[in-house]
């Protein structure tokens, strides 16, 4: 079972900033881990990697090899792309709220604190301390929030929470050792970026854009002029009358004082602010920009959910459009200019947008409602109609109708082809669905409620309903059908499992008794077997035709892991949260999966009562569960030191963090308040091959695969692949239609039956590989997942039939040895 996790569907985007290389290429920091998507052929992969917290800041290479990650505790990831691969570790000291690479790659700025730090880029060479500090700028008084490199690479812009932006020079430096700072902002600097002349390539534009909107465009004049009275340095005397400068003539130049070694023209001449200027007058405040040198075309993001595109250096709006009511926390360009990207952290949004066209290339957001491409990755539609949390989701036998239950009071069915919500099923009062089934034939649909305790039978073809299962005593929590029969199998907090005769309508046909809460229920696929959890951390194992149970398996121990932060107990003494909460079968029955309010995910075998392999769906400390021994020095009287609000409710920052609802765990990709998010595990779901699974957890849908990439059967199941249909074949004569029915099933021991009834003289390998050898040649990246399992089986039957002979060979020649004689 050498499952390997494979992506990560959810939500795309969840804080931090993005980045786009190779000009199609887009990379999003995704909780802990980071998704790459390709813009042209519309898939997106996640890194296999994870960081120990939520990642806040990347930043790529000019060509796109190496990727800088840095999470909330200020570790970082230096990673080759291509390879997909951690190259390199380090810690900063100071939390990082941005880090660039230079133009050539070779240097990486990054703004640790109220330090500016210089980095030598690592390389493919392996070394014991691959990352240099070259130079650090300390001159900055408050934390520094963006950072520039001008394009040779010598200078570096740095604007910082102190209302003012520095220009260093990294070449060095005599006499004044101060930077050049850019004064005249009224709120903290969200972007400064170097303007460069296009027909010199030589920076002569410095733009800076605050918080507030606001933004200033200096000049560089290039002449080394003196003045008769030069201004103290960084301190422009501006008279202005609202939003304009009143006097343009009494503006003064402001001179750098920067080595003249430098082959930068940028230590000559004087700077002087030329025109002032506001994006949008709004109460909303600017929150992400970006600029791109070759089109001059600057692009802000705000508060409110709209963006804005301006032409420079004239200030002319191209665009101004809103794109969400929410705060849009990171904007940027592709290499082209040509695409904009927008990111929306507490709706998990990530879009981007042609400007010239007008339209989105990518519009992506993860939610309940979703429902995503395996293959690709991508949402490809969204139902909202619910307007309260979805509970369960079925797929019916034809897999084109998807049915929802909702705690709203309905259970709607979706058609798949024209994406519209074809049929709800109601109650004549208001109920809560949590759990939801449809027999085989898809004729019958049924919901357990929260409320009342019941089971509601709907006609799929009518919508009416057709009868009210009454018996149990507490929220029905589970419901499958027998997938042989038509009898139902419900599981509840009344201690019991009940088994139903939906269509006979004869009530309960018999009660399975617990000790404790059962939580889930479901059918192995051959329907001689029926698997429940309960609250004291046990799978029972029943017989639904005798009535026996068969197993139970202990696995409290198993799930048992991570503390929360309102614990008062270690991890190890605490018996709470300690069960399974959903439960799957493989498709052949052997092994099971289950998942619960814990980080891990166990597999057993059924047979043997024992656990195969533990899962650990995430490393991310950023959600509480994780760590099984917490610091003592956080738990205070008034409890743990991170559910203390103490944000400053004068400022507007304080404001939002305070006005927060509660954290939604269960929705993958919501933005959590002080108090974090618990892992989980809310539903488990294995392939009908059974290569791969996909786990629901707050994390978002993670997959588990045994291949480098996805196979897929193409063909479906139906009602009429069934093991009959297989032996029908094979006593029909029919090989080739006995061998796709039983690989449909998934059965090994159909597999081989249908294969040994081929007839070898029937087999012409040598036809076989003149028809499909030059095929099989051309697609060979995307068969060697294949070609390299049917190798591995091959090479083990070799190796078992040469140990099988080898060990029978002296006792064969004894034999033949013996019957010689008379």
């Amino acid at each position: 079972m050498n499952y390997r996790f494979q992506n990560l569907l959810g939500a795309p985007y969840r804080g931090g900033n993005a980045v786009v290389v190779n000009n199609t290429l887009l990379i999003s920091p995704v909780g802990n881990r980071i998704s790459v998507t390709d813009l042209v052929k519309s898939e997106t992969i996640t890194l296999p990697f994870q960081s120990s917290s939520n990642i806040s800041r990347i930043a790529a290479s000019p060509d796109g090899v190496f990727l800088l990650a840095i999470d909330d505790n200020s570790r970082c990831l230096f990673v080759n792309l291509r390879r997909r691969a951690v190259l390199h570790r380090i810690t900063f000291k100071k939390p990082v709220a941005c880090a660039k690479f230079s133009p050539d790659g070779s240097l990486i700025a990054v703004a640790a604190g109220k330090l500016v730090q210089i980095w030598r880029s690592p390389g493919f060479k392996k070394e014991f301390f691959p990352f240099e500090l070259i130079k650090t700028f300390a001159n900055c008084n408050d934390k520094v929030t963006t950072l520039d490199w001008s394009p040779d690479s010598d200078y570096l812009l740095a604007g910082s929470k102190d209302l003012t932006v520095r220009l260093f020079c990294l070449k060095k430096l005599s006499g004044l050792h101060k930077p050049f700072m850019f004064l005249g902002h009224r709120d903290i600097i969200v972007g400064a970026f170097f303007g460069v002349e296009k027909k010199t390539n030589q920076v002569s534009r410095v733009y800076t854009i605050s918080r507030d909107g606001a933004i200033f465009s200096f000049n560089h004049n290039g002449k080394d002029e003196k003045l008769d009275e030069p201004p103290s340095p960084g301190t422009p005397e501006q008279s202005m009358e609202g939003d304009e400068i009143s006097n343009v003539k009494k503006r003064k130049t402001l001179e750098a004082d920067f080595d003249e070694e430098s082959s930068s023209l940028l230590h000559k001449g004087k700077w002087e602010l030329v025109k002032k200027d506001f994006f949008m007058q709004a109460p909303a405040r600017l929150t992400a920009c970006d600029y791109h040198r070759g089109l001059e075309i600057v692009v802000v993001g705000f508060s409110n959910g709209v963006f804005g595109l301006y032409q420079m250096p004239d200030f002319v709006c191209i665009h101004l459009l809103s794109i969400s009511r929410e705060k849009i926390t990171t904007a940027t360009f592709n290499e082209l200019g040509n695409w904009l990207t927008f990111g929306c952290a507490r709706l998990g949004q990530l879009l981007v947008w042609e400007w010239k066209s007008e339209s989105y290339i990518l519009k992506q957001q993860g939610h309940y409602f979703d429902v995503w491409t395996v293959s690709s990755g991508f949402c490809f539609v969204t139902f909202s109609e619910h307007t309260n949390a979805v509970t369960a989701l079925h797929f019916m036998a034809s897999n084109h109708c998807l049915l929802s239950a909702s705690l709203d009071g309905t259970v709607r069915a979706w058609d798949l082809f024209r994406y519209r919500n074809f049929r709800t099923f109601t109650t004549p009062s208001s109920r809560q669905f949590v759990s939801l089934a449809s027999d085989q034939s898809g004729e019958v649909i049924c919901a357990g409620t929260l409320d009342s305790f019941e089971i509601f039978v709907w006609s799929m073809k009518t919508g009416r309903l057709l009868d009210v299962l009454s018996g149990h005593e507490g929220p029905v929590h589970g419901l499958m059908f027998s997938p042989t029969g038509a009898v139902l199998a419900s599981s509840s907090w009344d201690r019991s499992v009940r088994l139903w005769d939906v269509f006979d309508g004869k009530g309960s046909v018999e009660t399975f008794p617990h000790t404790h809460d059962v939580l889930t229920v479901v059918y192995r696929p051959d329907g001689k077997q029926l698997a429940c959890s309960t609250l004291d951390g046990q799978i029972h194992f029943w017989d639904p035709i005798d009535g026996l149970l068969m197993y139970t398996i202990e696995g409290r121990r198993d799930i048992a892991g991570g503390r929360l932060m309102t614990d008062r107990r270690s991890a190890a003494n605490s018996t709470s949260g300690k069960c399974f909460t959903t439960l799957c079968y493989s498709a052949d029955g052997n092994y099971i999966l289950a998942g619960g309010s814990s980080k891990y995910i166990c597999m057993y075998d059924v047979a043997d009562q024992v656990l195969l392999r533990r899962f650990q769906i995430t490393l991310n400390l950023s959600l509480d569960g994780v760590l099984d021994v917490l610091n003592s020095k956080n738990m205070t009287d008034a409890g743990p030191l991170n559910l203390i609000d103490d944000d400053n409710s004068d400022i507007e920052d304080g404001v939002d963090k305070q006005t927060r609802v509660k954290s939604s765990y269960d929705l993958p990709g919501s933005m959590p308040n002080r108090g974090r998010p618990i892992v989980r595990t809310k539903c488990l779901r294995i392939a009908p091959t059974g290569r791969s699974w996909a786990a629901a957890t707050t994390e978002g849908v993670l997959i588990y695969s045994m291949d480098d990439n996805f196979i897929f059967d193409p063909t479906d199941l139906d009602i009429d692949v069934t093991p009959e249909a297989v032996e029908a074949a094979i006593g029909e004569d029919q090989p080739s239609r006995a061998l796709i029915l039983s690989l449909r099933l998934n059965e090994d021991a159909l597999i081989k039956r249908c294969i040994i009834s081929v007839a070898p003289a029937e087999i012409r390998a040598v036809e076989l590989s003149k028809c499909h050898g030059h095929s099989i040649q051309q697609n060979s990246r995307n068969l060697l997942p294949s070609l390299k399992s049917l190798q591995k089986a091959i090479t083990r039957l070799h190796q078992d039939l040469g140990d099988t002979c080898a060990s029978n060979e002296y006792l064969l020649r004894y034999l033949c040895s013996t019957s010689s004689k008379p």
